[in-house]
């Protein structure tokens, strides 16, 4: 009788079967209920992972459709902090997959499964949904954050997993060592085994043969899913834990197991990926208008690898008027559909869906987001302009620094955030009946 053999091949583009094996056996956890304080006002009626970005999308979009693209198609989504939009944005756009097939994308609110108290910890959310995740019975379990902008194959990161004989995989990537105090930073042995882990230190390590490198966690974990459960448990138990992945498991597990680091780069160039934490308003803006440069670092146009999301039935963009003093133009730019630019300038910005321009006013270096009216005459530059505004005719926003503190969300680098609030337009509190239905997150 022959012999099995149980040599686990090379994960390569030649195996793409080994890879989607693994991911059938695979259950993805996304954290997506963090308020994400950073991004100030932007975050006052939605979770961060339902902020819009890139003209169209949710932040939440990048790492569910990095699952599906992946062939990971058993997806929970762990909600806590004002997640009304995000529910609706995941029901209208995610519901395409087929139960019939085991495929879903779920919903895990924060509903005290456990205790009478809500996630402490991103352990802990997942502690309180061990019920749920042993339901589906998963191999391996890939933990997600929900809040980041990236691409990325989970498939061949799991893949390396089993081929190292990992209990648990960190996915990584390399930052300047003046940015690693926000991060999880670690240092590794020559074959990725992680030695140290450092939950956001005030003074992060350089890689070895750098001064200033640091290796960091991108909050993306690979589980053994019995190791999970025993680490989860444990923890749960422990006295005085803070019930965080970052802070209190990996520290507590690379001595005694394999912890493995997986490097995030580019399978082309081998260089670091694109990866963008966009928690603040600063940080959302750049990522924004990165998008309008000739090239960007992220490819929104990118047909092998599609960024999925829900969006609503709109008609193409509209420019009007071509007089000499009332022209509707639009120059280095992304203009979603349902935007009319009515005798309007706009330069260098990106407007999400119906945005409406009005005549002689311009727009430049500023991140509309959906259904903000922007009066005749008004004059914007380094701004974002949150949901609904309705700017009213002849302001003028980001020329003033005074005046814009006095009124907006004015950041160091300069940045206005206005929101309707601000205007003295309390649509989340005062609307009519006709409205109710309108998502407004």
């Amino acid at each position: 009788m022959r012999k099995e053999n149980k040599t686990i091949p090379e994960v390569t583009a030649r195996t793409p079967r080994f890879v989607s094996q693994i991911t059938r056996e695979t259950l993805a956890l996304i954290l997506a209920g963090g308020r994400g304080s950073r991004l100030k006002h932007l975050t006052l009626w939605r979770a961060k992972p339902a902020v819009p970005f890139g003209g169209k999308f949710r932040i939440i979009d990048f790492p569910l459709s990095n699952c599906i693209n992946s062939g990971i198609r058993r997806i929970g989504i762990l909600t806590q902090y004002k997640s009304h939009s995000l529910i609706r944005h995941v029901h209208k756009g995610w519901g395409f997959l087929r139960g019939e097939f085991g495929e879903f994308v779920e919903l895990f609110p924060a509903s005290q499964r456990t205790s009478e108290s809500w996630y402490a910890g991103t352990a802990d959310a997942l502690y309180q949904n061990l019920d749920l995740i042993r339901i589906q019975n998963p191999k391996y379990v890939v933990v997600l954050a929900g809040d980041h902008i990236y691409k990325m194959d989970y498939g061949t990161m799991v893949a390396a997993h089993v081929q190292a004989g990992a209990e648990m995989t960190v996915g990584c990537l390399e930052v300047p060592l003046a940015d690693a105090k926000e991060f999880g930073v670690m240092t590794v042995d020559k074959d990725h085994r992680i030695i140290e882990f450092n939950e956001k230190p005030d003074n992060p390590q350089p890689v070895p043969g750098s001064t200033d490198i640091a290796l960091a966690s991108m909050g993306i974990y690979v589980f053994n899913t019995e190791f999970l459960y025993e680490q989860l448990i444990k923890d749960a138990d422990a006295e005085g834990s803070s019930h965080d992945f970052g802070k209190d498991i990996i520290p507590s597990v690379i001595s005694d197991h394999k912890i493995i680091a997986y490097p995030f780069r580019d399978p082309i160039t081998d260089k670091q990926a694109y990866w963008r934490d966009v928690g603040t308003v600063d940080a959302f803006w750049e990522a924004n208008m990165e998008l309008v440069s000739i090239d960007p670092e992220l490819n929104l146009y990118d047909q092998v690898w599609p960024i999925w999301t829900y969006q609503e039935q709109q008609p193409p963009a509209k420019f009007i008027f071509d007089d000499d003093d009332r022209r509707g133009m639009t120059v280095d730019s992304m203009v979603s559909g349902g935007c009319v630019i009515s005798g309007a300038t706009v330069r260098r910005s990106l407007l999400f869906s119906a945005v409406r321009v009005n005549s002689f006013a311009q727009v430049e270096d500023s991140v509309i987001l959906p259904e903000v009216d922007i009066g005749r005459n008004c004059r914007i530059k380094n701004a974002v302009i949150d949901r609904s505004c309705k700017i009213p005719e002849g302001m003028v926003i980001g020329e003033d620094p005074k005046a814009d503190a006095e009124r907006f969300y004015r950041t160091e680098k300069g940045i206005v955030l206005v929101t309707p609030e601000m205007l003295g337009q309390n649509i989340h509190i005062h609307r009519g009946s006709h409205e109710d239905s309108f998502d407004i997150g």
